[in-house]
C-alpha cells in the first residue's frame, strides 16, 4: 500500500505579529522622546519656583528614558524584519533627515538626566549616562548631519519646490550636543580636559549654525514662492524655531561654564556673546513663531488632522523655552522671565495633546497603519498668474493644450 505524500511548500517566512506591528514605524517616531525630554529640561530652568514642579520634571524625564530604549528595540525590529521598508526610508527624501531626532533624543534624555534625572537616580549615576548619550547622540548627529545632505546629492531626486523645514533636522542634531555638552564640563578634569570639551561644543556650534543658514533660505524660498506647505506638513514650520532657540541655548551654556575653563578676557567676551547673539536670533524666533502660527491656523480651518508632524509643536518650542531661560539669567530682565513662563505653558499644553492623540492612534494602530495612497488626480484647484490674480483651473487652462487634448 502506497501512502500518499504531502508535498512540502517552502513559503516565504511571514513576520510575527508584533514585528508586523513596527512595518511602518519610521525613524519620526523618536520625536517622541525628544518632545518628552525637553519638557523636563525646561522645566527645571524655569526663573519661576511652582511647588511640585521639579517632581513632576523628574516623572516626565523618566517617561522619555523609558520611552527611548523602547523605540530603539521596535526600530531594531523594524530593521531586521523589514530590511526592504527601511532601505527605501533611507531612500526617501521625505524621510531619512528625520534620522536626526535619533541624535536629538540620545543627548536630550542625556542631558535632562543631569538636569532634573539625578535627584532620583544620583549624580554619579547621571553624569555617567549623560556621557554616554551625549557621545553616542553626537556620533550619531555628526553622522546624519554628512550622509543626509549626501544622500539628497547623489542618491535622491530633489526638487526646490519639495523643500520643507524637516531638511533641518540632521543640521540641527550637532547643535543640541553644542547645547547639552557643556553641562558635562564642570565633571571632568580641570585643564585639558575641560577645554576640549567647551570648544567642541564650540564647533559643533558652528556646524550646525553655519549648516542651518545655509539651509533656511532654501526652506524660506519654497514657502514665499511655492505656496503654503500640504496640510501635514503645515506643523513642520515649528521646526525652524529649533536651530534658533538651541543656539540661544548654547551660547548662554558656554558664557556659563566659561569661568572655570578659559581665562576671564574670554570668558566675559563669551558673556557678551550670549546677550550679543540671543537677542536678535530670539527676535527672529518670536517672528517665525507668528508666521508659523498663522499658517498652522490656516491648515487647520482646512481640515489638517493629526499626524505626527504635531511633534514638531513640542521640541521646537521647548528650544525656545531654554534660550529664553538663558537671556533671563544673563540679563537678568523680566521682559525674558516672563516670556519662558508663557511658553512653557504653550509647551506642557501642546505637549499634552499631541502625547493624548498619539496614544490614541497606537491603541487604534491607526499610526502604525500603511500610509494612504495619494488621490488618483489632483482636485480642481487656484493657480496664480504672474500679475498675481487668481484664476480657476478650468476652460482657462484648456486654452494651450493641443487640440484633442482639452477636457470634456
Amino acid at each position: 500500500m502506497v501512502t500518499a505524500v504531502q508535498p512540502v511548500v517552502l513559503a516565504s517566512p511571514r513576520p510575527r505579529p508584533r514585528a508586523a506591528a513596527v512595518r511602518h514605524l519610521g525613524p519620526n517616531w523618536y520625536a517622541t522622546v525628544m518632545g518628552t525630554a525637553v519638557v523636563a529640561t525646561a522645566g527645571a530652568g524655569l526663573p519661576a519656583h511652582v511647588p511640585g514642579l521639579r517632581t513632576a520634571c523628574a516623572a516626565v524625564w523618566t517617561l522619555s528614558l523609558l520611552l527611548l530604549p523602547a523605540l530603539l528595540a521596535a526600530r531594531a525590529a523594524h530593521w531586521r524584519h523589514h530590511r526592504d521598508q527601511a532601505r527605501a526610508h533611507v531612500l526617501d527624501p521625505a524621510t531619512v533627515p528625520f534620522y536626526g531626532c535619533l541624535a536629538m533624543a540620545l543627548v536630550a534624555v542625556g542631558g535632562g538626566a543631569l538636569a532634573v534625572g539625578r535627584d532620583w537616580i544620583g549624580t554619579d549615576a547621571a553624569v555617567a549616562l549623560d556621557a554616554v548619550l551625549f557621545c553616542a547622540g553626537t556620533g550619531v548627529g555628526l553622522a546624519a548631519a554628512v550622509a543626509v545632505p549626501y544622500l539628497m546629492a547623489v542618491r535622491h531626486r530633489v526638487e526646490p519646490g519639495q523643500a520643507t523645514p524637516v531638511w533641518l533636522l540632521p543640521l540641527v542634531a550637532p547643535m543640541v550636543s553644542a547645547a547639552s555638552g557643556p553641562h558635562l564640563v564642570p565633571y571632568l578634569p580641570a585643564g585639558q580636559a575641560r577645554e576640549t570639551l567647551l570648544f567642541a561644543c564650540f564647533a559643533l556650534f558652528g556646524l550646525s549654525l553655519l549648516a542651518t543658514l545655509v539651509m533656511l533660505p532654501v526652506v524660506f524660498a519654497r514657502l514665499v514662492t511655492g505656496g503654503p506647505l500640504p496640510l501635514a506638513l503645515t506643523p513642520t514650520l515649528f521646526l525652524v524655531l529649533g536651530p534658533l532657540g538651541q543656539s540661544t541655548t548654547a551660547v548662554g551654556a558656554f558664557a556659563e561654564v566659561a569661568p572655570t575653563v578659559v581665562s576671564a578676557p574670554d570668558s566675559r567676551v563669551l558673556a557678551v556673546l550670549a546677550v550679543l547673539y540671543g537677542v536678535p536670533v530670539m527676535g527672529f524666533a518670536l517672528l517665525w513663531s507668528c508666521l508659523a502660527t498663522v499658517h498652522v491656523v490656516r491648515a487647520r480651518r482646512a481640515g489638517m488632522g493629526f499626524t505626527m508632524t504635531w511633534w514638531a509643536f513640542t521640541f521646537p518650542v521647548g528650544t525656545c523655552v531654554t534660550g529664553a531661560e538663558a537671556l533671563a539669567r544673563h540679563t537678568g530682565l523680566v521682559a525674558y522671565e516672563a516670556p519662558a513662563v508663557g511658553l512653557y505653558v504653550v509647551l506642557v499644553t501642546a505637549w499634552a495633546v499631541v502625547a493624548a492623540h498619539t496614544v490614541r492612534g497606537l491603541v487604534s494602530a491607526e499610526l502604525l497603519a500603511a500610509p494612504r495612497p495619494a488621490p488618483a488626480a489632483p482636485r480642481p484647484a487656484t493657480g496664480r498668474t504672474t500679475s498675481g490674480a487668481v484664476r480657476r483651473r478650468g476652460r482657462t487652462a484648456d486654452r494651450g493644450r493641443p487640440p484633442g487634448r482639452r477636457r470634456r
